[in-house]
């Protein structure tokens, strides 16, 4: 009789599921990051009220750091709908695991 190899738990596919939402939720705060960063590194101001000039190698970026400062705003929304996907995927991750492993299982016997 030949057994059956046993198959292998996507593990990578959850690793995935896991930086992609990572990323998503903390798209907002890395744009404010890099933004603040490039106005503090070159001298500018940069506040929510108004778009300051920013000359950064010649050209004038103020209103893309403007923009990309305000943008932060969208962690309200993508904070908590990246806390609440990885809840899911946790819990889908168990519920998977704990049947493949039971499957596994009824392989073996």
């Amino acid at each position: 009789m030949n057994a059956a190899r046993p198959s292998r738990f996507p593990w990578w596919a959850y690793g995935v599921a896991i930086v992609v939402i990572v990323l998503f939720a903390a798209a907002p705060l890395i744009g404010v990051l890099i933004a603040s960063g490039l106005a503090e590194a070159n001298g500018c101001m940069l506040n929510e009220g108004s778009v300051n000039p920013c000359v950064i190698l010649g050209a004038d970026w103020g209103g893309a750091l403007y923009t990309l400062f305000v943008l932060g705003w969208f962690m309200l929304a993508t904070m908590p709908l990246g806390g609440g996907a990885l809840i899911v995927l946790v819990v889908v991750f168990i519920i998977h695991y704990l049947a493949w492993r039971n499957a596994q299982d009824a392989q073996v016997k």
